[in-house]
C-alpha cells in the first residue's frame, strides 16, 4: 500500500514490478488522497468506481505481460477536456451536467497507453482566468496556503499534483493557465509549441492559441506525457506531424541563455521573485552556461496584444452556446432571441460575459482596423522577434509570474486589469506559439516561485533537459 507521494511513474512502476504495490492500490491511496482534500475543490468530479474497475484491469494486463507505457499513472483531466460519456462543463453553469459524446484526441492516446482518470478538474470559467477564482463551482484553494490562489486556469489541475490527489495533470495553456499555476503550486508545467498536441476535444476559447499540456511532479513524467499525446490528429488541421523523440538528460549540455531586462526592471516584479530570478541566473552560469542580459521591448505591448486577440477569438468561439442545441437552456424563454440572451445571461459568469462583450467590440465595424487588425500585427512583430532571440539563444529566461500566489477575493479579484497583468510573462511564448516550461526554483513564506524558460519551436526536450539541470539546484 502507498504510505508516500511519489515524484514519477518510474518510482511506482519499480514498485509495482517489486510486487510491493498494484494499480489496485494505488487507486485505493488515491481516492482516499481525494476524500481527505475535498475542501481544496481542485476536483469537481472523481470517477471512484470507475477507477478502482480500470485498476484491477490493468493489474491483469501488468500480470500478462501487455500493459502500456502508462500503467500505474493516475491522471487527472482539466473540466475543458473531453471524455466520452463524462461530464464536461468547463466550471461553467451553461454546460452543466453535459456530457461529452467522444474523447480528445491527446486524452485517448493516453488511456491506449492504461492511464487511469482520477477525476476532472476545476477551472476558471471557460479556461479565463489567472486566479481559478471565476469558476462557477466556487475557487479552488492552494495546498500551500489555502487562504492563497493557485493561478489559473489551470488551478485545479495544479492542485490536484501539488496535494497529490494524482500523479500527473492535464491541462489547457492559452496565456499562461498551465504555466502560472505551476508557478503558484511548485509544479512542473510545460505549454508545447502551438500545434504539437491535438486540439480536438479541447473545448475552444481562443483556437490560436490554445494547447493542451501537462503539470506534474518530474520533469521525466512530463516528457512521456508529452511524447504520448503529441502527433499529427486528422481531426485537427493545425496539428504538426513533426517527430517528438524520448528525451535523454544530458546533464553536461551548456546552453545560450538570454534573460529579460525588462522582466528584472518591471515595478510589479515581487522582491522575493526577483531574488529568485537573480539566484537562478548566478546559477545557471556558475554551472557554466552562457547567461546573458537582452532587451525585449515589446513588455508593455504584449497583454494588450493577447486580450484583444483572445477575447475576439473567444466571442466567436462561445457564441454556439445559445442554449439550442446543447447546454442550458433557460426555463424563462419564450422565442428564439430570448433563449439566447436568457440561456447565456444565466449560464456564463461575469468574466466570461466581459470577454465576450470585449471580443465582440473589437471586431465590430468601427473598431477592427483599431483594435484586432492592429494587434494581429503587433502579434506578428512579437513573433519575428521572439525567434530572432531564439536563433542567438537557446532560451530565454523570465519568471513564471510576478508575484507569488495572492489572495482569495483579495484586490486582484476586484481589478481586471491587475489579474490580467498576472499573465505579463507568459503570454509572450503563447503569442509567439512556441514551446515555454515552468519550473519550480524557490519559496517566499511558504510559498513557491516557479521560473520561465521559453524556447525553440517543437524542441521541447531542450527545455525538459534544461529544467531538469534548473531542479537540482535546489538540491
Amino acid at each position: 500500500m502507498v504510505t508516500k507521494k511519489y515524484a514519477s511513474l518510474t518510482q511506482i512502476q519499480s514498485l509495482i514490478s517489486q510486487g510491493k504495490t498494484s494499480c489496485s492500490d494505488l487507486a485505493k491511496y488515491y481516492l482516499n488522497q481525494n476524500k481527505e482534500n475535498k475542501h481544496l475543490n481542485a476536483m469537481l468530479e472523481v470517477f471512484e468506481e470507475e477507477v478502482l474497475n480500470r485498476a484491477a484491469i490493468i493489474d491483469e494486463k501488468i500480470k500478462a505481460g501487455t500493459s502500456g507505457k502508462l500503467a500505474g499513472m493516475f491522471l487527472a483531466i482539466k473540466d475543458n477536456i473531453c471524455y466520452k460519456d463524462h461530464r464536461v462543463s468547463a466550471s461553467s453553469k451553461i454546460l452543466e451536467n453535459f456530457k461529452s459524446t467522444y474523447t480528445a484526441t491527446a486524452l485517448k492516446r493516453l488511456l491506449d497507453e492504461d492511464v487511469i482518470v482520477v477525476g476532472r478538474c476545476n477551472c476558471d470559467e471557460f479556461a479565463m482566468g489567472a486566479s481559478n477564482e471565476n469558476s462557477a463551482f466556487g475557487p479552488v484553494k492552494n495546498a500551500a496556503d489555502e487562504r492563497k490562489v493557485p493561478g489559473g486556469s489551470s488551478g485545479g489541475s495544479a492542485v490536484a499534483v501539488q496535494a497529490d490527489l494524482c500523479l500527473a495533470a492535464l491541462g489547457s495553456d492559452t496565456g499562461g493557465s498551465i504555466r502560472q499555476p505551476a508557478s503558484f503550486t511548485g509544479t512542473i508545467g510545460l505549454k508545447p509549441t502551438y500545434g504539437r498536441i491535438s486540439r480536438s476535444g479541447l473545448l475552444a476559447y481562443a483556437s490560436s492559441f490554445d494547447q493542451i499540456g501537462p503539470i506534474t511532479s518530474s520533469v521525466e513524467d512530463a516528457s512521456l506525457l508529452l511524447e504520448i499525446m503529441a502527433g499529427k490528429d486528422e481531426l485537427d488541421a493545425t496539428s504538426s506531424s513533426k517527430e517528438v523523440k524520448p528525451m535523454a538528460i544530458n546533464t553536461l549540455a551548456k546552453y545560450n541563455i538570454a534573460y529579460s531586462k525588462e522582466a528584472l526592471e518591471s515595478e510589479g516584479l515581487e522582491p522575493s521573485v526577483k531574488a529568485a530570478y537573480l539566484d537562478l541566473i548566478k546559477n545557471l552560469e556558475n554551472d557554466g552556461h552562457n547567461v546573458v542580459e537582452i532587451s525585449f521591448p515589446y513588455l508593455e505591448h504584449m497583454v494588450p496584444c493577447y486580450y484583444v486577440m483572445t477575447t475576439a477569438e473567444a466571442s466567436s468561439n462561445l457564441s454556439r452556446y445559445s442554449g439550442m442545441l446543447y447546454g442550458k437552456r433557460s426555463e424563462h424563454s419564450e422565442d428564439i432571441e430570448s433563449t439566447f440572451k436568457k440561456s447565456r445571461s444565466e449560464g456564463f459568469g461575469n468574466e466570461v460575459k466581459r470577454r465576450i462583450m470585449t471580443g465582440t467590440f473589437v471586431l465590430s465595424a468601427d473598431f477592427y482596423d483599431a483594435y484586432y487588425s492592429k494587434a494581429q500585427r503587433v502579434r506578428r512583430l512579437i513573433q519575428q522577434e521572439s525567434n530572432k532571440i531564439l536563433k542567438e539563444f537557446d532560451f530565454f529566461l523570465c519568471p513564471t509570474a510576478p508575484t507569488t500566489a495572492f489572495e482569495i477575493d483579495g484586490e486582484k479579484s476586484k481589478d481586471p486589469i491587475q489579474m490580467y497583468l498576472a499573465d505579463i510573462f507568459t503570454v509572450q511564448a503563447s503569442l509567439a506559439g512556441l514551446p515555454a516550461i515552468s519550473v519550480p526554483t524557490a519559496s517566499f513564506d511558504g510559498l513557491p516561485i516557479g521560473m520561465h524558460l521559453m524556447g525553440r519551436p517543437f524542441q521541447e526536450n531542450d527545455l525538459l533537459n534544461i529544467a531538469n539541470t534548473i531542479l537540482t539546484y535546489g538540491s
